[in-house]
């Protein structure tokens, strides 16, 4: 079993993490089981987006693989994609003026709110050459955006249309959180006609956008209420064909399951072939002890088990310390203490890590290494009085893993230099 607690890991500075702040009583019981170290999800410098460090965790390189975000998203939404179209993860923001000053719209734009948005831009958005699109918002500010190849060839070959990601590679990766952005326009990273015309329809569908927005009714109720508009789409991460790898069961001969609730996680499973079980989105304590339930559910039936918790990362985005732990001691409570009490946890290989790190006075994704503890049965002694933090596992017998994809190699016993 793989768990991953989303953007839990931070940067250790004059005062303690929400890590070392949180009360993780059941996370520490399970850190006094097993092996501890750092790893670099997907390697040393890069300040990985989720999906970048969810393919590298299940034993890929997002390198040298374009994963492609936005098609994974809308693999994980339920939009239709064919090889060719041109896919985007997108997202609702908010401008005023020639400023971006919000990337979520304030971080309370409701799924409803986004859907009667969605549904407008939809309806009155008209591009030129009448080229087709679905803009599907998925959940909260969070959005899926392709465009219908038809006639048209595309290119994936353009920046992001989003200035706190930027491409490096085949990935994107995290900038510096800044009070307020110009407003972004894509570029095409090469002088074909189809980069440049696929570039040209992101910035003409952006601005255009903009029009619609900002005089519809759910923004001039926001406003009303103290709220930021929604009237800005951010796009990032184009991708215009599936990428072609092989399935998680090929690739490591596991019969796998996937627990997630977003689209980027349920695109990744998915794509690989997953047994993919979605739950509704939420941070509760009850939450996470349904998914600990249907994670040890899982296990019963299938050889690999992977369970993405969402909750540590937004209020890291968000600069805000105490609500990181608290969300940290949400997931210890519920999903933990669940799993901590287990009759079958000697059973079990389990891996605990995070996907990316969410430093909370960043406010963004950054490069640093995250915590990692696996438990087997012939774990090594020497973390017993061990808590998964990063100052702990900063001097775990693990040491620091170079790479994500590395981890499942660990997990089975295929390393040479095996300290569990």
């Amino acid at each position: 079993m793989m768990v991953i607690v989303d953007g839990a890991g931070d940067r250790e500075g004059s005062g303690p993490t929400p890590l070392e702040a949180a009360r993780t009583p059941n996370l520490d019981k399970l850190a006094s089981m097993g092996s501890l170290g750092l790893l670099y999800t997907v390697g040393k410098g890069v300040a990985p987006e989720s999906d970048a460090g969810v393919f590298s965790l299940l034993g890929y390189d997002p390198m040298s693989t374009h994963l492609a975000r936005g098609v994974v998203e809308a693999l994980g939404s339920g939009v239709v994609f064919e090889n060719g179209d041109l896919a985007l993860r997108a997202g609702f923001a908010t401008v005023q003026g020639d400023r971006l000053i919000d990337r979520r719209a304030g971080r309370n734009l409701s799924t409803e709110e986004a859907k009667e948005l969605g549904l407008t831009v939809n309806k009155e958005l008209h591009l030129k050459d009448k080229v087709q699109f679905d803009f599907r918002p998925t959940v909260g500010h969070r959005a899926v955006m392709v465009f219908r190849a038809g006639k048209n060839r595309f290119s994936s070959n353009i920046s992001n249309f989003d200035p706190a990601y930027i491409r490096k590679g085949n990935v994107s990766v995290a900038v510096p959180s800044a009070d307020s952005y110009e407003l972004p326009k894509c570029e095409p990273l090469d002088r074909k006609p189809e980069t440049i015309r696929s570039a040209a329809l992101v910035n003409e569908f952006g601005y255009k956008a903009r029009e619609i927005l900002d005089k519809h009714p759910v923004n001039i109720r926001r406003k009303r209420e103290g709220k930021l508009p929604a009237n800005w789409i951010l796009m990032r991460d184009a991708g215009t064909e599936k990428p072609a790898v092989p399935s998680f069961e090929t690739k490591w001969k596991l019969d796998p399951a996937m627990i997630a609730d977003l689209p980027v996680e349920l695109g990744i499973g998915k794509l690989l072939g997953m047994k993919v079980e979605q739950l509704a989105p939420g941070t509760s304590i009850e939450g996470y002890v349904e998914r600990a339930k249907l994670a040890l559910k899982l296990a019963q039936d299938y050889d690999f088990v992977y369970v993405h918790l969402k909750g540590p990362d937004e209020p890291g985005h968000d600069g805000m310390f105490e609500l990181k732990k608290k969300r940290i001691e949400e997931v210890d409570n519920g999903f933990f203490s669940v799993l901590a009490s287990s009759k079958d946890l000697e059973k079990m290989v389990i891996c605990v890590t995070c996907d990316h790190s969410t430093p909370w006075k960043d406010k963004a994704h950054s490069e640093d290494p995250v915590p990692l503890l696996i438990i087997k049965k012939n774990t090594r002694e020497g973390e017993k009085k061990a808590r998964f933090t990063e100052k702990d596992a900063k001097v775990g017998v693990l040491g620091t893993i170079p790479f994500g994809r590395m981890v499942l190699d660990r997990l089975l016993g295929r390393t040479s230099n095996s300290a569990v």
